[in-house]
């Protein structure tokens, strides 16, 4: 929407009305910063936005362009998302204290190379009934979590050898970045914690199996270079009955010796492995596949 001078010139930032309870519009001869930044960005549709973006804007220092931001954090205007990086709040959320924008919105925004991954990405590709409380943004970097809105968002840095298999998407406006189907079963197999342990990546796997291309996930697998992402998958695929193509390069690819946690996390069951994958198991068959009993 545009705004003609004549109508700028009328417009301020709506305060919430101590009388009536609701926004009101006041008056004024000219239009200050605030007011600048919240036509700026109500014009352009900006949902989320940098400080850099907002000094711009008003063509201010730093500080001027902080004060600014809190003023219009205190008018329920700005909301911050991270240092650095803010959320707009349209006129129209009124005083709905709960307004928020998409996780999917967010993640472009917190750095410049990452992706979705773990169990946001299989929440994402209907792998899981879980619903997460957790945003999970993978990059090559170290970088600490924090919460906004009802979403805990939570960074997991992997080696640049790792870090592939990311597929870009449409989304409203914009982009964002999340690991492929098949990509995401690799990560789960290699990081199992990140997505509700083994049987949880078993379920995953299972609900996509007519969905994903298993050879790519067998050559992801291989190229993360480790042995034991190799040997889940198989004693996996092998437990689920399927592919049976693949489990059988899978024997031939893998070390069995040493023998390896199936789950790193989870307790060993005394005389419990698989000598076809070289695992030591963390869970009886029937408690890796519980969930199929639901």
């Amino acid at each position: 929407m545009r705004y003609s001078n004549d109508q700028r010139a009328r417009m301020t930032v709506p305060a919430i009305s101590k009388k009536h309870g609701r926004y009101e519009v006041e008056r004024i001869g000219e239009i200050k910063p605030a007011e600048r930044l919240v036509l700026e960005l109500a014009e352009k549709n900006i949902e989320i936005f940098r400080l850099e973006d907002a000094r711009r804007i008003l063509q201010a220092d730093g500080p001027t362009t902080s004060r600014v931001l809190r003023y219009l954090a205190g008018k329920r205007r700005v909301e911050r998302i991270e240092r650095g990086k803010y959320m707009f709040i349209p006129e129209h959320a009124g005083t709905d204290l709960r307004w928020t924008v998409d996780a999917i919105q967010v993640v472009p925004h917190l750095m410049d190379d990452c992706y979705m991954g773990f169990c946001s990405a299989m929440s994402y590709w209907d792998m899981t009934d879980q619903i997460p409380y957790t945003v999970f943004v993978v990059s090559t970097k170290m970088k600490r979590g924090f919460d906004f809105g009802y979403m805990r968002y939570r960074f997991v840095k992997l080696s640049k050898k790792k870090f592939f298999g990311s597929v870009e998407l449409k989304y409203k406006k914009g982009t964002f970045r999340i690991s492929s189907r098949e990509k995401t079963i690799v990560d789960g197999l290699m990081h199992p914690e990140y997505c509700g342990m083994m049987p949880e990546v078993s379920k995953a796997m299972w609900n996509v199996r007519d969905d994903v291309d298993w050879e790519d996930v067998l050559d992801m697998a291989r190229k993360t270079g480790i042995n034991v992402v190799l040997k889940r998958l198989g004693y996996m695929l092998s437990t689920l009955e399927i592919e049976d193509g693949i489990t059988g390069k899978i024997k031939r690819l893998i070390k069995r010796y040493p023998y390896q946690h199936f789950d790193n996390l989870g307790r060993h069951v005394e005389h419990l492995c698989s000598k076809e994958y070289g695992l030591m198991l963390n869970y009886t068959q029937r408690d890796l596949l519980r969930w199929m009993e639901f």
